[in-house]
Formats: structure tokens, sequence, C-alpha cells
């Protein structure tokens, strides 16, 4: 029996002019995320998104005098499915790097203020960028086929540059005084794709704050906010970074745990989330590349929580027997 095709590819050639026509084709083919393998031949994932998506180009293409085909492939000679996978990878990091340097040239317009807040005109325009990004994120997210190595690093600097709207604004709760009594039983919602600040903040809330704790990760872009749900390192979240904090060191400060064994691992959190070598701890470059590994193999963030939680109790039971 003959494998079933794992690729759409679009096969086209169109007229010499109008030259705007043919930039206007390739445009499009990127904002549907498909990659060329001539110059002529443009490959998709086999969905049903991507058919749909290839129609409507073949269409246009027909439209502006060219002459357009799709076929379903499976590829048995030349290239592999690693080496297609690595095409869409490529594609997919450039934009991602693109938003990184956005993002980074932001942060350095809007840094954190040391000693007054920022003007709320400033504010509102970091707010606007800030959305613009995101919205531009979630397209390059949605187009991502093969998750790109480059999207957590595009997540997580966005996800700071978000916490600066709030600067020297502390998030409130609610009209009752913040105490861990208030804090249990709880639905705990944070981005999905969870990596350390996120994964140390839940192994944090389920083990000292909300033993009963229940998280939701999602995808912010559709994610509508309840009243009961508690939200952590997140845009507008009750319990995300401020300053020059993380959202592990928030939760310390806020809810009153004052344990040194966990203010050592909120120093290690700190320097790998932050990156501004604020602590200099040594366990860092180990537990950086132990997460990043638990975060390539596992992508389910339940897992990731899961294995995250195993390597934060060990931590945690180490600096204890260290202080003794």
């Amino acid at each position: 029996m003959a494998e079933n095709p794992h690729w759409l590819l679009l096969i086209h050639q169109l007229p010499p002019k109008p030259d705007y026509f043919r930039v206007k084709i390739r445009r499009r083919l990127h904002r549907i995320g498909a990659v060329a393998l001539k110059s002529t031949v443009y490959l998709l994932p086999h969905t049903e998104q991507a058919m749909e998506d290839f129609q409507w180009v073949l269409r246009e293409i027909a439209e502006g005098g060219g002459d357009a085909s799709i076929c379903e492939a499976t590829f048995v000679g030349g290239l592999n499915r690693d080496q297609i996978v690595t095409l869409f990878h490529t594609a997919r990091n450039a934009d991602y790097q693109q938003l990184v340097e956005e993002t980074q040239t932001l942060m350095e317009v809007y840094p954190v203020p040391d000693h007054e807040p920022m003007k709320e005109e400033q504010r509102m325009q970091l707010l606007h960028d800030v959305r613009r990004l995101k919205r531009r994120f979630d397209d390059t997210a949605a187009l991502d086929f093969f998750n790109a190595s480059g999207r957590e690093a595009a997540e997580d600097l966005l996800a700071k540059l978000e916490a600066r709207t709030q600067a020297h604004q502390p998030p409130e709760i609610g009209p009752t005084p913040l105490s861990l009594s208030t804090l249990q039983g709880r639905v705990w919602v944070t981005r999905k794709g969870i990596h350390i600040d996120r994964m140390a903040s839940a192994w944090l809330i389920r083990r000292f704050i909300d033993t009963e704790a229940t998280f939701r990760f999602v995808s912010p872009r559709t994610y509508q906010h309840q009243a009961a749900e508690l939200r952590f390192d997140m845009f507008d979240a009750e319990f995300t970074h401020e300053g020059e904090h993380c959202t592990f060191e928030v939760l310390l400060e806020r809810t009153g745990l004052h344990d040194p064994a966990l203010r050592a691992i909120a120093e290690i959190v700190h320097d790998i989330d932050v990156k501004d070598d604020k602590f200099q701890r040594e366990e860092a470059v180990g537990i950086d590349r132990l997460i990043a590994g638990l975060a390539m193999t596992h992508k389910a963030d339940e897992d990731r929580l899961a294995r995250g939680a195993a390597i934060f109790d060990d931590l945690y039971a180490y600096f204890q027997r260290k202080q003794r």
C-alpha cells in the first residue's frame, strides 16, 4: 500500500509582467507559511488548512494570468523529512529573530524606570507596541508547524516587555488583603509553552502557596480572563515581572515566603530568565541546560511541569541541607 502523502506542493508559473504580481504572490505564500523548494515550487504540510490556503493562491495566480497546480506528495528520494522540516525551521526562526530584534529595540526605548513610574503616555504607547508585536508573534506561531527553536526566546522577551507596561504599578488581587489563606484551591493561568520562570513559579505555587492549585496553560491571543482565576507571568497578571524582578521573585515577596532555600532558587531563576547575571549563581548554567533539554523533549506543559517539579524539589532539598 502506498504511503499517505505528507506534503502539499504548489507548482506555479507566473507571467513575466507586471513585477508587482510576482511580489504579491511571494508575500502571499510567505503569509501562509509555505517554503520554497524551487523558485516555482512551494511546500506545506498536508492539512485541510494548507489545502485551502494553496487553493486560494492557485485561484489568485490564475486570475493574474499565471498557471498553477497543487500536488499531494511523499518524498522517496532526495530530500528527507528532517531536511524539509529544517526549511520550515529556518523560515520561522527568521521571523522570530525579527521579533526579537524589534522587542530588544523597544526595551532600550522603554527601560525599566529606576525611581519614578513610567509616564502614562509612554505606557500607553508601549502597550500599543506590545499588542502589535504580540499579534505578529501569534501570526508567526500559527505558521510554526514544527516548533522552531526561536519561538521561546521571542515569547519570553515579549513577556518581559509586557511587564514594563506595569512598571511601578503592582497588580492587585482584589479587596481581600493578600495572604496564603486567600490563595487556596484556585485556578492559576499562564502562557502555554512554559519555561524557566513559569515552570519554577508553578512549582512554587503548588508546593508552598496553593497545594490544591489547578493550572491552565493558555494562548494569550484567545484567552478570556475569568474573575476567579489568578494569572502569573503573562500580560495583566496578578503575579508577573515587576521592575527588575522575575515572577518567581514577585511570588516570594508578595506571599511572604522568606525561606533561604527558596531565595537561592529565586536567584538562579532570575539569572536564567532575566539574563542580567545579577546574582552570578554558578548553578544557573547547569539548570538552564536542564530546563532547555526538558523543553525540547516534552512539548505538553503538564509534562514539563511534572518533570520540572522533580528538578526543583531536588534543588530545594539541596539548599535546605546546605544551610544546616
